[in-house]
């Protein structure tokens, strides 16, 4: 999986690509750039590509790392998830962890653009509240007809809009 998706990054003329063997490896690399970059080969990383089934790690225990960890070096940090399970279910249960984008296999190099193009062109902020903390998972402006809902008012406390 881990050079399918090299070679998808390369085709598209990513330059800097940095690999792991599971997620746990990843949350060593994510922690010695905060501390060392030189040792972690590595100065920033723009975007994190998980495979959700990895052991010992998975993909969601480091998304859930990525998002909730105080030692998160970039909690705001957009992450795509590659994974065969499609389904609606799993689809909300990364969704509800904050993941920024999904991308199902088998995927093409030009679904691999297509998620990296959203990631940056359409940024979304993010959200924190006491369950929730990742993009916010609206996506669309769509008409409505009836009163405004999603303004903040006080009985809102504890939920906070961030921009990153």
């Amino acid at each position: 999986m881990r050079s399918l998706m090299t070679i998808a990054l390369k085709a598209l003329g990513v330059g800097m690509i940095k690999t792991a063997d599971d997620g746990g490896e990843a949350i060593e690399i994510l922690r010695l750039m905060s501390t060392d970059p030189m040792k972690a080969g590595v100065m920033s990383i723009d975007i994190i590509l998980s495979n959700w089934q990895m052991s010992p790690v998975d993909g969601l225990m480091l998304l859930r790392w990525v998002r909730r960890h105080k030692e998160s070096p970039d909690r705001f940090i957009p992450f795509l998830m590659v994974t065969g399970y499609a389904d609606r279910e799993k689809v909300m249960e990364a969704r509800e962890l904050g993941i920024t984008e999904i991308l199902a296999k088998p995927f093409s190099v030009q679904n691999v653009a297509d998620r990296l193009i959203q990631v940056i062109e359409r940024p979304r902020q993010f959200v924190h509240t006491s369950s929730y903390f990742g993009p916010d998972r609206r996506r669309q402006e769509m008409p409505y007809s009836g009163e405004e809902r999603r303004k903040l008012t006080e009985e809102d406390e504890g939920v906070e809009v961030v921009y990153d």
